[in-house]
């Protein structure tokens, strides 16, 4: 056991793990930050994704120890300052880009990611982006429609699937 520490949701943080321990791991049952999902243990469902000095990460394919000395924000550091959601949330919210709500973590921060790098994706832009996420209720038209909105952009043009 080691003391990893790193800086979650703007505040440092330290605990015990083994070195074989998953961040995805140390963040749910370390931190007991439970907004961030463990979907697949191979890295292909996208339920795990985390910020990790600014980018996103699947945190299912990183060790804790990896992100030593990191800034890591999870679905719980996205809200505004006031704890109300931020634009991303609201948005899928507001249209509906949330069914069961298990993807919906790794979706938002997926999203977050892309709107940093494009602010005004298009509509097969968010859904290249997205590839790396599923959603088991198949909700992805109206997370795209969700992305589209918190990017400020018109939903109304959307395509139906």
């Amino acid at each position: 056991m080691t003391t990893v520490s790193m800086t979650v949701n703007g505040k440092p943080v330290s605990a015990e793990a083994e070195g074989r321990t998953l961040l995805v791991e140390f963040l749910r049952d370390g931190l007991h930050l439970t907004g961030t999902h463990v979907g697949c243990d191979t890295s292909q469902c996208g339920a795990c994704v985390v910020h990790v000095n600014g980018e996103a990460v699947k945190a299912c394919t990183m060790f804790a120890q990896e992100a030593e000395g990191a800034e890591v924000t999870t679905i719980e550091g996205m809200a505004n300052a006031d704890g109300s959601l931020n634009v991303i949330q609201q948005a899928f919210q507001d249209h509906h880009g949330l069914q069961c709500g298990f993807c919906t973590p790794g979706m938002v921060m997926s999203a977050a990611a892309l709107l940093k790098e494009n602010p005004k994706p298009s509509e097969a832009e968010i859904r290249d982006y997205l590839e790396g996420n599923i959603c088991r209720c198949t909700g992805y038209h109206n997370i795209v429609k969700a992305i589209l909105a918190a990017s400020g952009q018109d939903v109304g043009a959307i395509a139906a699937e």
